[in-house]
């Protein structure tokens, strides 16, 4: 299935799912904090303490169903796993419009967060039609539609907010509803019943999921990797309109600007140049390339003095988007086909594990920041510093799995 072109039209229509459930995040983003504030009837500044709340139920939600969802596509294929989440969310983003007050705006956001595993079974449809060689660039493009719909989502919530502060919500739902319709025609199934498996429960809750980390042998430590180098990306996508608008000033207008600048540098990246470094440099030292220019963007943003110098950062930070689809691929690899949805359970699992842990963290560690007052250089820099150093510890884990770990399908 790696070369028909209904296999093409699928790629497409997996490609949109994932940039619809990123403008789904990206909408209310700019604002985030105002709309907090307004729902919970609270200052800007006291919206900060519901900011980690918030985020982590979708992420808690998203932890807990991603293996679930991509061992239910193991067992009875992707296609139908893949509507059902398309559909779920299109719906979901029409009880979030009607949602009266913060507490249903987070029963909606949980919601959202279930049905939103869908990149499990999403990424488990890509490795099931791409080659081995195609895997890592292909896995990138899922990068790319994920920033494409960041630009795109602030970008939609900046201009509907004339129209209201749930209008984006209602278009998300017409956005989601149409590529459900879309799918029912174009998607058809990439896992043949003969590789289908047994659905165990094991396999599809959460801790279980993790502790499958086991069988991958050597390998596992990439997870650990994985999980790192996400949690460290948790000081950019936690602190970010808080940092930006209480250090330089900046209004959700900027803000929103800001993060489509990101959205464009990490599409960029992940489409266009994230297979060719790929092939150039290796999975090995992509992945090492990509860790290691982390780390000195998230100090660099923690250091600059003023605003415009953080556009100076964007595009080298973007390139650290290279790990992601390099260490998926390594893994993918080494994983038969019939294992494909529950190792990206795995790696979605990880993704929400940090998304839980860490939002709430980095915006402790920033309120703890503000200590050393607005003068200091290293005022509310305090996030990017810890991300850094705990890119180090990604860096030399990463160098130490890769050297100790012998296959023939790797590259040397």
């Amino acid at each position: 299935m790696n070369s028909t072109g209904h296999s093409k039209n699928a790629l497409i229509f997996i490609l949109i799912t994932i940039c619809i459930d990123s403008i789904g995040l990206g909408i209310i983003i700019p604002s985030f904090p105002r709309l907090i504030a307004e729902t919970a009837h609270v200052s800007l500044s006291k919206s900060s303490d519901y900011f980690g709340w918030v985020m982590g139920t979708y992420a808690l939600m998203q932890f807990v169903f991603s293996p679930l969802i991509g061992n239910l596509s193991d067992r009875f294929g992707r296609r139908p796993v893949l509507l059902t989440s398309v559909l779920g969310m299109g719906l979901d983003y029409i009880f979030m419009y009607v949602a009266p007050d913060l507490f249903w705006l987070v029963l909606g956001r949980a919601v959202s967060g279930i049905f939103g595993a869908s990149f499990t079974s999403a990424a488990a449809y890509i490795a099931d039609i791409s080659t081995p060689e195609k895997r890592a660039s292909n896995f990138g493009m899922i990068g790319a539609a994920f920033g494409v719909g960041f630009v795109i989502g602030p970008a939609i919530g900046g201009l509907l907010a004339d129209f209201g502060t749930r209008a984006p919500f209602l278009a998300a739902a017409i956005l989601s509803l149409s590529n459900f319709v879309y799918g029912l025609v174009v998607l058809k199934e990439s896992l043949p019943e003969n590789d289908r498996r047994k659905f165990e429960w094991k396999r599809a809750n959460p801790f279980g999921a993790i502790g499958q980390l086991k069988r991958f042998n050597k390998l596992k430590y990439l997870f650990v990797v994985t999980f790192l180098v996400l949690f460290a990306n948790m000081a950019v996508h936690s602190v970010w309109n808080y940092y930006t608008m209480e250090k330089f000033g900046w209004t959700e207008r900027y803000v929103g600007i800001s993060l489509a600048v990101i959205g464009v540098c990490f599409g960029i990246v992940q489409a266009g140049l994230s297979g060719l470094l790929v092939k150039k440099l290796g999975e090995k030292g992509a992945a090492t390339l990509g860790i290691f220019i982390l780390i000195l963007t998230t100090v660099g943003i923690g250091l600059i003095p003023n605003g415009w110098m953080m556009y100076a950062l964007i595009l080298p930070y973007a390139f650290s988007g290279i790990v992601d689809p390099a260490i998926r691929s390594i893994v993918s690899n080494q994983t038969e086909n019939n294992e494909q949805g529950e190792l990206q359970g795995i790696f979605t699992s990880l993704m929400s594990l940090a998304e839980i842990i860490g939002p709430p963290s980095m915006m402790l560690i920033y309120s703890a920041s503000k200590f050393y007052g607005n003068k200091s250089p290293i005022s509310f820099g305090g996030p990017f510093f810890v991300a850094a150093f705990v890119a180090v510890l990604a860096l030399i884990l990463v160098r130490w799995t890769l050297k100790h770990y012998k296959s023939e399908k790797l590259d040397a």
